[in-house]
């Protein structure tokens, strides 16, 4: 095929485009065509290496065609009515419902986490364009005289482009894409190398409900994200990633001073009082620490209990762990530790157990290496490290696998400067019956989400973001809105 071969589908469903979507085959969308490339490649499952379907390899030729499409679409789209708008949000919802087990099982033959939690992803982006659809941008009065009135409006940016990373595949590219066209702007989505599939089957069923433009997704390898930062008709970047790559996705768009928001890695702290319920607690801190087999930015990386009830609450942690927390393929619903997903991070995370032995450091549960044959799949079996020095590297950087380190501490201050002691600050959380102690200690950490009694707790109404290294901006809730927004002051004088 030329490198931008259309693909011509059946037209018979909305806007044009048939309403049943096969899962086999896999295309870029670019205004509201089936393209794909000369050049192809695919991922493999993460449980069984074997090889997933084929994906474009997108080149700088799409990427101007989707940006083009995008400016052409922008105008008519951001004059379309709010509530218009609106309704094409919630019926895409009821749509993506209405394929709840394809996406789910895709999700999880591309991530790799058990279909219960690919089906909780599914739910949550459909959560997300809902909530999104009822929301209000303001349109404050800041100044209302005999003379004049000024109004503080919003309007949209124009294109933006959404960088989505694998661990979240559906929910962080619905997150991007609902406050975006909800705004009035058009979107590009670019997939994660690792896991474009879920993505590129979203947009290409969002051709049922948006105009041509409006939502694009390109598939490709590593140099595609730079096409998108340094695009010089490109208004706004969504980036979501490691702390390194956002760093250069600032600095690109720093050329063309696009508008960026971006949520980065973090190194969550949680916080157990002396006071705790270790019974009522430790079902729940030890999924907060093993989600997603530990691969999501907001999981509990660091866990820092009271030393009067440390070796109580250790013992209840990792029995809790092993009794409930089988590994194994996502398919099977028993298991609810999968595969780590893609072998860079594979050799990242086994490299970290390696330190295990090197460092000298004691493990309360787990610990092995995984097995050498990795065509069985990239997986870990969960692991506790006990009390390792505040230095080390387990504590000191973000694994992103299922290996967590439990730390005694005595002093209020002291641990708070211990959480507190790392330049990530993405979530946090303290523990305990006192809850005036609690929020106390809680409003002491540098984060961006903290919870009393909870972690990973997120709402599409409220903004997410990350302190320090761990971001720049907020998504979701109307600070989300915002975001995809100009800022504009409307000065109407009464009396000429």
């Amino acid at each position: 095929m030329s490198p931008s071969a259309t693909t011509n589908g059946a037209t018979n469903g909305v806007n044009g485009h048939s309403q049943k979507l096969a899962f086999e085959k896999y295309y870029n969308i670019i205004n509201n065509e089936l393209t794909t490339t000369s050049k192809t490649r695919h991922n493999i499952n993460p449980a069984t290496t074997k090889p997933n379907a084929e994906v474009p390899v997108s080149t700088q030729e799409d990427v101007d065609r989707a940006v083009a499409a995008a400016r052409a679409a922008f105008k008519p789209w951001s004059k379309v009515p709010l509530e218009e708008r609106s309704q094409k949000l919630r019926d895409y919802a009821d749509a993506i419902d209405s394929y709840t087990d394809d996406f789910a099982k895709l999700l999880t033959s591309e991530q790799g986490k058990p279909i219960a939690q690919s089906v909780q992803e599914i739910g949550m982006a459909t959560t997300w364009l809902r909530a999104f659809s009822t929301m209000k941008l303001p349109e404050d009065i800041v100044e209302d005289s005999e003379e004049r009135q000024v109004i503080n409006r919003y309007t949209p940016l124009g294109i933006a482009a959404g960088i989505v990373p694998w661990n979240y595949p559906i929910l962080l590219m619905i997150g991007k894409v609902a406050p975006a066209l909800y705004t009035g702007n058009t979107i590009i989505i670019k997939p994660s190398p690792y896991t474009p599939y879920s993505d590129l089957k979203l947009a290409e069923l969002g051709m049922q409900f948006f105009p041509p433009g409006v939502l694009q997704a390109l598939s490709g390898e590593e140099d595609l994200g730079p096409m998108f930062t340094t695009h010089p008709d490109i208004d706004k970047i969504s980036f979501t990633g490691s702390i390194a790559t956002g760093k250069k996705v600032m600095a690109a768009a720093a050329q063309t001073l696009k508008r960026v928001t971006l949520e980065l890695g973090g190194n969550d702290p949680a916080i157990i009082c002396d006071d705790a319920d270790i019974e009522a607690i430790v079902p729940k801190i030890a999924i907060v620490s093993f989600l997603c087999t530990s691969q999501i930015c907001m999981m509990i990386k660091r866990l820092y209990v009271h030393s009067k009830i440390y070796s109580k609450f250790v013992e209840a942690f990792c029995n809790h762990v092993k009794a409930n927390f089988k590994v194994g393929p996502g398919t099977d619903p028993d298991n609810f530790i999968g595969p780590v997903q893609n072998s860079m991070q594979y050799e990242k995370v086994k490299d970290m157990y390696a330190q295990i032995a090197k460092q000298g450091w004691k493990t309360a549960m787990g610990g092995e290496m995984p097995d050498e044959d990795t065509s069985k799949g990239y997986f870990f079996q969960p692991t506790v490290i006990d009390n390792p020095p505040d230095d080390s590297q387990i504590v000191t950087e973000e694994p992103f696998g299922p290996i967590l380190p439990i730390l005694k501490w005595e002093d209020e201050d002291e641990v708070i400067a211990r959480a507190n002691d790392t330049k990530m600050g993405l979530g946090a959380s303290v523990w305990g019956t006192d809850l005036e102690r609690a929020t106390r200690m809680a409003k002491q950490l540098e984060a961006g989400s903290v919870w009393v009694n909870s972690h990973f707790e997120v709402a599409p109404g409220i903004p997410f973001g990350g302190h320090k290294w761990s971001g720049i901006g907020t998504e979701w809730g109307v600070n989300g809105l915002k975001s995809y927004c100009n800022s504009q002051s409307l000065w109407l004088k009464k009396k000429v």
